[in-house]
């Protein structure tokens, strides 16, 4: 039988094994994005010194992805900074320089952000025809009231209504269908634009919500996530620059890359049977485990710690390494726990938290960047939205995988060109957005050029001179750009998410309500189990903590969400250990 060794390198040391004999917790972090170096960052500064941070792709930054060419740098992942008062994402930035190069039109203040705030969106039909700037501005003010009401069911505890099938995209499509067929003195041909100007709409807050379409999105959930007030910001150098100020508080060497991550077992002492059989592979090495098992199936022996010598979570890499810990902070995606949580947790997670991993929602949204050689479209222009008028009567945003391409909301342009160039950034979610991606870039600029040329009415647009693009959907490590709350799902589902194992008494009845944490704060987690000494008793609490934008309950599918939650996971464990390292050495 192939054996599998444990991690050794902070536990052979004269100083890790005198930390160990004081109950010096060994924590390990799976996944390197904002959430997983958060946590590690805040656990090192508080006085962890046991803390390892295992990411199974070859680079940190989870689903922040800054790519450079030439001299400019493109983000294929997170893009803006949502808002900026009580933003930690926007205070890092801020206090380190990254935003001293962001224009003025990179700050935009618009719902749905741009490249930039200047000029205007030009809205343009599959015949090559421009829509009027006062038909897309009354269309524009319609819509935004009806948004304005898909927030209230939430918000204001409105009931929802049978036809609406508890649904935004439902809700949204036949409300402002019902307004625009309602008024007696728009002509018809007007009708038709406005009407045809709603799909193309929910495609953008499809890629907004990162979800398939917004039929999938809850109507009575919709208003709970929460907009942090002030602009939206773009880092000129790059969002990695976010990640790299997070990891430069972390030892190189804490930071494991290309370890995948195959199985977490917790609760080893409960539950040893159903666990990975180790115990030491040599007299006084207490450090190397073997699968095998010792005769009679005996626990390892002790590790210096005392009393109880079993390590109550054992993580087993796809290498077969074994790593023991006290605590695992576990921060993949919603998308990998939907694929993979049956064979990632043993024993299995409770039935609660599989129910809320099947009930929230995450889907793809993805871009495509185009650079020409010249701009084709005016210096006025800051996108170029794309409307198919056959779509007027449409009920649904699915389409076969040959037409894939429909499912391209509009490019925006980047700005300025002094940095980026003549560039257009295309946007495509959903099922769609994974047939995109299994196509070669070939045939995706083939595509967008004819789309481009159709639209704009000008059939001597060159195609672009390279292209650049995501594939969040077929990535094994993400499966997904970020998560919405389903239809059939609410908050509660993302409290469920974000408890960590094994429950206690207190956790049962909370729901975890701990993820209410606001911006900029450390949570404290006041429960009475949490305050026993965690290296007495049988079961031991927090071996498996869970973070990642999913789990932040008002602030999921953002950056300053993921960041949030791994402090909240690490303030549970330092409040955990807080009399251990108030003792001092």
């Amino acid at each position: 039988m192939q054996s599998c060794e444990s991690s050794v390198d902070s536990a052979d040391d004269p100083l890790s094994r005198g930390l160990r004999r004081r109950g010096q917790p060994r924590v390990v972090v799976i996944g390197a994005g904002l959430a997983g170096l958060a946590a590690a960052k805040a656990l090192l500064e508080q006085g962890f010194t046991d803390v390892t941070v295992l990411e199974a792709s070859s680079r940190i930054g989870g689903r922040v992805e800054s790519v450079k060419l030439g001299h400019a740098t493109f983000e294929l992942g997170a893009t803006w900074i949502h808002g900026s008062h009580g933003n930690p994402i926007y205070h890092l930035a801020e206090t380190n320089g990254l935003l001293e190069e962001t224009t003025d039109g990179e700050r935009s203040v618009g719902r749905i952000s741009l490249y930039s705030k200047n000029g205007v969106a030009c809205y343009l039909t599959n015949r090559g025809c421009r829509i009027p700037k006062d038909v897309v501005e009354e269309f524009s003010d319609l819509y935004n009231e009806v948004y304005n009401l898909t927030q209230e069911f939430f918000r204001h505890g409105k009931p929802v209504n049978a036809e609406s099938q508890n649904s935004v995209g439902v809700f949204t499509r036949e409300e402002v269908r019902n307004r625009i067929r309602d008024d007696p003195d728009e002509p018809e041909a007007t009708k038709r634009l406005k009407l045809a100007m709603i799909q193309q709409y929910l495609k953008v807050e499809s890629c907004e919500s990162s979800s398939h379409s917004m039929d999938e999105v809850s109507l009575s959930a919709f208003g709970e996530w929460t907009e942090i007030p002030g602009a939206h910001h773009i880092i000129p150098s790059g969002f990695m620059r976010v990640v790299e100020l997070l990891a430069e508080g972390i030892p190189p060497h804490a930071i494991q890359l290309g370890k995948p991550v195959r199985c977490v077992h917790w609760d080893q002492a409960s539950a040893r049977p159903r666990g990975p059989e180790i115990e030491p592979r040599g007299e006084g090495d207490h450090n190397h485990y073997s699968r095998e098992g010792g005769p009679g199936g005996e626990a390892p022996l002790g590790d210096g710690r005392g009393e109880d010598p079993q390590w109550p979570v054992v993580v087993e890499c796809e290498d077969c390494e074994m790593i023991p810990a006290d605590h695992v902070i576990v921060t993949v995606s919603l998308g990998v726990l939907k694929q993979q949580h049956n064979s990632f947790f043993h024993p299995g997670l409770p039935a609660e938290k599989v129910a809320a991993i099947h009930r929230l929602g995450i889907g793809t949204t993805d871009k495509i960047f185009l650079e020409f050689e010249e701009p084709f479209w005016g210096p006025e222009c800051n996108s170029l939205q794309f409307v198919w008028e056959d779509e007027a009567e449409s009920r649904t945003l699915t389409y076969p995988p040959e037409l894939w391409y429909r499912k391209i909301c509009g490019f925006d342009v980047l700005y300025p060109p002094e940095r980026y160039g003549h560039v257009l950034s295309g946007w495509i979610c959903g099922e769609e957005a994974l047939v995109m991606e299994r196509c070669d870039d070939e045939a995706v600029a083939e595509i967008c050029t004819e789309m481009l040329r159709q639209f704009t009415g000008n059939p001597n647009i060159p195609k672009p001179r390279r292209i650049l693009r995501s594939s969040w959907g077929s990535n094994p490590y993400f499966r997904g750009s970020y998560s919405y709350t389903q239809v059939g799902s609410s908050g509660a589902d993302v409290e469920r998410l974000a408890k960590p194992l094994p429950y206690t008494e207190s956790s049962k009845t909370a729901h975890g309500s701990s993820s209410e944490q606001q911006p900029g704060h450390l949570l404290s987690s006041k429960c009475p189990e949490q305050s026993l000494d965690p290296n007495r008793g049988s079961i031991k609490p927090m071996q498996v903590l869970f973070s990642g934008e999913a789990t932040h309950r008002k602030y999921y599918s953002t950056t300053h969400g993921a960041l949030l939650s791994g402090q909240r996971e690490a303030a549970r464990l330092i409040e955990m250990y807080q009399d251990l390292f108030q003792q001092g050495p």
